[in-house]
């Protein structure tokens, strides 16, 4: 088993504030993400301007453990890519591109090849490598991306994906069914549903990125 040791030390960040795991738009699967992204943060938010999109791969967009989109998302990726193309796109998984899963970067380079888009080589699991990201950026100024407010993170789980972007100051699109039957996942994903729900129904919100540009 390999575990998410940035996810176990998080949890003490969640304990103290459960809104960094809330979203701050929901989907139900990947073909309902609308193209461009500012688009989902309009009903409840100020618009946004997002430049560049942080994407997760297992139950968003591919079954876990293939590096094949799925087939009735393939339409929606080549959108999305299009939307976003080059550096703007960049897949961030807990399985391929995390260094201590995937140590000799096969599955990166597999997903890559499947993709056409850069899987990040991380050494900090989500949620906690919101700095690896931020640097990749940097480096490839090309993306348009100065601040973590001009980034959306999609992703199937609340505990990684969601708390990664809260954590960051970007903008969190859960894509909450995704591709594997509810009744397939893992006892943690059946359980971020409910958890999801409750922590609503009690008043709990995402918080607003920080906007340097107002």
């Amino acid at each position: 088993m390999n575990l998410n040791l940035s996810g176990s030390l998080n949890i003490f960040k969640l304990l103290a504030k459960p809104s960094l795991c809330l979203p701050h738009a929901t989907v139900s699967t990947f073909n309902d993400l609308p193209i461009p992204l500012d688009k989902a943060f309009e009903k409840r938010w100020k618009k946004p301007s997002i430049k560049a999109v942080v994407l997760d791969k297992d139950d968003c967009f591919a079954y876990p453990d293939t590096s094949e989109i799925h087939a009735p998302y393939k339409e929606r990726f080549a959108a999305l890519r299009a939307a976003y193309p080059g550096r703007q796109l960049l897949i961030v998984s807990n399985t391929a591109g995390a260094l201590s899963y995937d140590t000799s970067r096969k599955l990166a380079k597999e997903v890559e090849g499947a993709t056409g888009v850069t899987v990040l080589s991380h050494s900090s699991k989500k949620p906690g490598c919101g700095n690896e990201i931020m640097e990749y950026f940097k480096s490839h100024p090309e993306a348009g991306v100065t601040h973590p407010s001009q980034i959306a993170v999609v992703g199937d789980r609340l505990t990684t994906d969601m708390m990664l972007a809260n954590m960051m100051g970007s903008w969190g699109i859960w894509v909450k069914d995704g591709v594997v039957p509810l009744q397939q996942k893992s006892i943690f994903a059946r359980t971020e549903q409910k958890l999801a729900a409750y922590l609503e129904s009690r008043g709990y919100s995402a918080s607003e990125p920080p906007n340097p540009f107002e």
